[in-house]
């Protein structure tokens, strides 16, 4: 094989290897294409995912405020109940100096 023909293989081969390229470059991209539905349908799922999320942070919100809600309860409710626990000492108290008082 003199010079030329090496140059000439050399070009055949590389020209068939970028047509063989090109062509599986097409062929993948013909068949992995996104149709109008798909879109439309990811289009569809993401506003629904929105929504969901909005909802989601909605109920989130309510959930800290009715916790809210129930600490400042517990705390009042503990705050009566040690009150009546004070009361109830008080009497107790008298009850047992009234006691004493009518033994004598």
């Amino acid at each position: 094989m003199n010079r030329t023909e090496i140059i000439i293989a050399t070009t055949v081969i590389l020209f068939v290897a970028y047509c063989l390229g090109w062509f599986s470059h097409w062929l993948i991209h013909r068949f992995s294409r996104v149709s109008k539905g798909d879109v439309g349908e990811l289009e569809r799922m993401a506003q629904e995912l929105h929504e969901a999320e909005e909802t989601r942070d909605q109920a989130v919100t309510y959930l800290q405020q009715r916790e809210a809600e129930l600490t400042n309860q517990i705390s009042q409710t503990e705050a009566e109940l040690a009150a009546a626990m004070e009361g109830l000492r008080d009497a107790r108290y008298e009850t047992e100096e009234l006691r004493k008082q009518i033994e004598r």
